[in-house]
This record gives structure tokens, C-alpha cells and sequence, in this order.
């Protein structure tokens, strides 16, 4: 952990003269007993959580992809033009990655992650010894604090199991050599964290970009309904539907938020008018994004919109490069049914042609156009546009799985659902689609959840997260109807021919951290 040899904090953000946004400026070293003394050093510490740690998840090269997109990649969902020379793609999709191989790779996410706790850790020990500090601002460095702690091994649980559980930050060389928790253990700590940022009265109760970007009530809540859902699954195996269905609700209950609604002209919707249309027009959808990846111009641009092609148009656009990166595979287009969904349709979730701004069109692949920025594509190469992480259809087809479990299929848990299901099949009658799922017994109510994961959240990257929480994999049929047939996912095979193992449904603890802390032990399947 090379990071936390380190006995000095790096000072780490401030807040920049373009309102809402939250940018990492590291400025200079000093040590702790001298840093930590004005209300100001809380703030810098907290906000350089916002864009370290697991948030370096969602941000990537043009070529590579983002490290969220490993998941996808091993599902065979999604492609990538330049798997030839970004190695990780191809290892992923044939499920030949170990802990040597691409032990730089897995490192990297790793040790991101461990800087984040590291930077939270220390956070969460010295604001209180800051005399000059507000009870107000206290509680509330203290809960976006805790959060991220708890966000930070969220990502590690699910992705390497149990971690060393490291709650103090790195003062000693002494620190650097700790043996792994359990996974349970790990999750225990993500639950204190988070009840106790929601319960410490330092979040408000509103959406993000009400509050400067910074994390709110409704954020923690989201994740520790995630938290618990994950739990209540096959990776842990304890029953918490009923705690996820509680946090679910406060957030669905909170009134903060709703889904975008399709406009109409004439009964028939209007050019643009489909939600999905409209959420990808706008910088920061706010009745539907509930935690995001801000951006903001000339200081942090995104590179979602230049994932939005083939290569081959790269001379049309005003990028010096585009890549389809998170490339629909066939996987993914027949998840949806090809004559009722609206998600499928030209122009929603994908595209392939667009409209030059002289009129010229150009048609390719199909390729994401959930990311599309035309003035950035066409004009300034600059986005500004925010990479939703949580959205509001998340947390109703969560709280509708979790309420499923613990209550059965009531009422309610049908209306979750059939919110999501109603707005991508705009042409079927509403009631017909909340009497075909009330009828369903648990198990396959609960699969009618899982597909609607598969189809709407495929640019939330959840797809390996639910298979690795469920162990059932999705096979759509190749019919284009959208039908999706869960099987058993040891032995099922992807889009590319790889099978899956005990092994994959955990990442090796890279090569390079085994040789850095030697108490580790390796992860099963990756020994040798």
C-alpha cells in the first residue's frame, strides 16, 4: 500500500470559484498536528472524498473504459472497439484474469479505494479535535466523512471480498501489515457508517444539486439499501430485505424525487419528447439523479460523450478521438423486446446514425447514446454532463425486490416495479402491466426485478453487482422479445465464449499488494 507509508495529509480540495462543484487541488504537505486546526482544513479534507477513492471507479481513458466497466465487460453484455490493446477488456470477457496478469490493473482499483478510506479515516479522527469548529459543520464533515468510508469498502467487499478492515489512518509503518476481515465484518463497519450518517443530523433532506453538490440524506439512505440488499444475498447470506425495504422506502417516501415523464403531441410522443430523451439533455437530471459524478467545464470534463461512437468517426467529431468502449453486445440488445420497449428504440438508450450539424448524416454500429453531448461531440470537445451512480429508478426497483422478499408481492412492491415497466413500454396499458405482475409468486416476481435491472440500469454498470448478489445469470433470448432466463451463474457461459468459475465471482488480491503486506491471504482459485 504504497500510498499509506505517507505520515503527512496531502492538502486536497477546495472549493473553486464555479459554484456546485467540488475539484482535488493538492497543494502541499503538512503534518497532522498542525493541519488540523481551522474549520476550513475539515471542509478541505472531506472534499477531496468527492473525487478520490471509489469515484476514480467511474472516470477512465478513452480507450481503456472506466474500471466500473470491468463488471460489464466480464458479463459479455458489453464490448470494447479497443479490447486489442487494452488488455483488461479481452481477460475480462474470457475470464482469464488473475492475480499476476493484470495485477497492475486490479492494484490500481485497490489501492484507489485504500487512499479513500485512508483520507476518511483521517478525517473522521481530527475534525473533532478542531476547537474553532461549528457543531453544524462538524456533524456534517463527520457524515459525508463516514459515508465515503462506508461507499469505499462497499466497492471492495463486492469486489474482492473480505479486506483488511482499517478504521485509523496509516501513522506507522506498523499500520501497513493487517490481515483480512470478513466479509461480514466489512459490511458491519459499512452499516455503522452509514446509520450514523444519516442519524448524526449532519445530511439534509434534499437532491445533490440543492445542496452544492454535496452528499445528502437520500444518498446514504440509497447505499444503505444497496448495502443491505447486497447482504440479504448470496455473498453474505444474512436476511436483510426488511431493512433494505425500510431504507428504500424513506428514500422513495422522501418526496424528492420522481421519474421524468414523456411528453406527448397528439397522443403520439413528441421528437424528443421520451424521458429517457430528456434526462440525457439535461447536465444533472435532478428528479432522478440521486448520487452522481459532477463535472464541470475547463476543470473536469467528462469522457462518457466520447464512449457514444465507433473510432471510425472520430475524424467527424470535434474530439481528437471516440471509442465504443461499453459497445452493446448482442447480450444486452435482446434483453429488451425489440417492437414494445421504448429503451430499444433509435435514439433512447442507443443510437446508430446521427445528424451532423450540416446536415450530413452518419450511420455506424449501434453504440450509447444516453451519453450523447452534441455541442461537446460537434463543438467545444468539452462535457460537462454528470455520470449518474444512483438514480431514482435504482432505489424503486430495490425497494421493490426487498419488499418482494420480506412481504411478498403486495401492492406496493408491484407499484415499484411497474413504475420503471410502465415508462419504458409507453403503449401498453398501464393496469395490464401491474395485473400481470401481481399474479407472479416471489421468486418470479423478483426475476421480473432482476431483468428490469438488466434493461434499465445497463449505464449504471449494476449488471455484474446483481449477478454476484443473486449468483443467477441473465441468457436473453435471441429472438428479440426480451425474454431473459436466469441460470446458475458457475458454469454459465458469456457473450464471448468465457466460462464462469467460483473463482471470478471475486477479484485476486493483485500480485503487488500481496508482496506489499504479507498477512494477506490470496482469494480461492487464484493460489497458484
Amino acid at each position: 500500500m504504497k500510498h499509506y507509508k505517507l505520515l503527512y495529509l496531502m492538502l486536497v480540495l477546495v472549493v473553486t470559484g464555479c459554484e456546485d462543484f467540488l475539484e482535488e487541488r493538492p497543494v502541499d504537505e503538512v503534518a497532522l498536528d498542525q493541519y488540523f486546526t481551522q474549520p476550513e482544513h475539515a471542509r478541505d479534507a472531506v472534499n477531496s472524498l468527492y473525487r478520490t477513492g471509489a469515484m476514480q471507479l467511474y472516470t477512465g481513458g478513452v480507450y481503456s473504459g472506466s474500471r466500473i466497466m470491468f463488471g460489464p465487460y466480464i458479463s459479455g453484455f458489453v464490448d470494447n472497439e479497443y479490447k486489442g490493446q487494452e488488455v483488461h477488456v479481452t481477460r475480462a470477457q474470457e475470464l482469464t484474469y488473475d492475480e499476476a496478469n493484470l495485477s497492475a490493473y486490479f492494484n490500481g482499483m485497490w489501492s484507489d479505494m485504500y487512499l479513500g478510506i485512508s483520507r476518511a479515516n483521517t478525517a473522521i479522527k481530527y475534525i473533532p479535535e478542531i476547537a474553532t469548529i461549528s457543531e453544524g459543520e462538524s456533524a456534517q464533515y463527520m457524515a459525508e466523512a463516514r459515508f465515503f468510508r462506508a461507499l469505499n469498502y462497499f466497492y471492495l467487499v463486492r469486489f474482492f471480498g473480505g479486506v483488511p478492515l482499517v478504521t485509523e489512518p496509516y501513522e506507522s509503518i506498523g499500520d501497513l501489515e493487517m490481515e483480512r476481515s470478513s466479509a461480514g465484518e466489512v459490511y458491519n463497519l459499512i452499516l455503522e457508517d452509514l446509520n450514523f450518517a444519516i442519524s448524526s443530523g449532519g445530511l439534509v433532506s434534499t437532491h445533490m444539486s440543492n445542496n452544492n453538490g454535496r452528499i445528502t440524506e437520500e444518498v446514504a439512505r440509497t447505499l444503505l439499501a444497496d448495502a443491505y440488499l447486497t447482504m440479504s444475498g448470496e455473498a453474505v447470506g444474512t436476511d436483510n430485505y426488511e431493512e433494505a425495504a425500510d431504507a428504500a422506502r424513506n428514500v422513495i417516501n422522501s418526496g424528492t424525487y420522481n421519474l421524468t415523464s414523456h411528453s406527448f403531441s397528439n397522443g403520439e410522443l413528441a421528437e424528443n419528447g421520451s424521458a429517457y430523451n430528456k434526462n440525457r439533455q439535461s447536465r444533472i437530471v435532478e428528479n432522478e439523479h440521486i448520487y452522481y459524478y459532477e463535472y464541470a467545464s475547463g476543470i473536469a470534463n467528462s469522457t462518457y460523450p466520447q464512449w457514444s461512437f465507433p473510432s471510425a468517426l472520430s475524424p467527424e467529431m470535434a474530439y481528437a478521438i471516440v471509442n465504443n468502449a461499453y459497445k452493446p453486445t448482442e447480450d444486452l440488445l435482446n434483453s429488451y423486446d425489440s417492437e414494445r420497449d421504448l429503451r430499444i428504440q433509435e435514439k433512447q438508450y442507443f443510437h446508430t446514425s446521427i445528424t451532423k450539424p450540416d446536415g450530413e448524416i452518419l450511420e455506424f454500429e449501434v453504440s450509447p447514446y444516453v451519453w450523447l453531448d452534441e455541442e461537446a461531440t460537434f463543438e467545444t470537445a468539452i462535457s460537462e454532463n454528470a455520470t449518474p451512480i444512483y438514480t431514482y429508478s435504482n432505489i424503486l426497483l430495490m425497494g421493490a425486490e426487498a419488499i418482494a422478499r420480506s412481504e411478498g408481492v403486495t401492492a406496493e412492491a408491484v407499484d415499484l416495479l411497474a413504475r420503471v415497466r410502465e415508462r419504458a413500454y409507453w403503449n401498453e396499458d398501464p393496469e395490464a402491466i401491474r395485473a400481470s405482475l401481481a399474479g407472479l409468486s416471489e421468486e418470479a416476481f423478483v426475476e421480473e426485478v432482476l431483468k428490469e435491472r438488466v434493461r434499465e440500469l445497463a449505464f449504471e454498470f449494476q449488471i455484474w453487482f446483481d449477478v454476484l448478489r443473486t449468483r443467477k445469470f441473465p441468457v436473453p433470448s435471441e429472438n428479440q422479445s426480451g425474454q431473459i432466463n436466469f441460470v446458475n451463474v458457475i458454469g454459465a457461459t458469456n457473450n464471448f465464449g468465457g466460462t464462469i468459475k467460483e473463482a471470478n465471482l471475486l477479484l485476486p488480491i493483485p500480485e503487488l499488494e500481496m508482496q506489499r503486506n504479507p498477512a494477506l491471504t490470496q482469494n480461492p482459485g487464484y493460489e497458484d
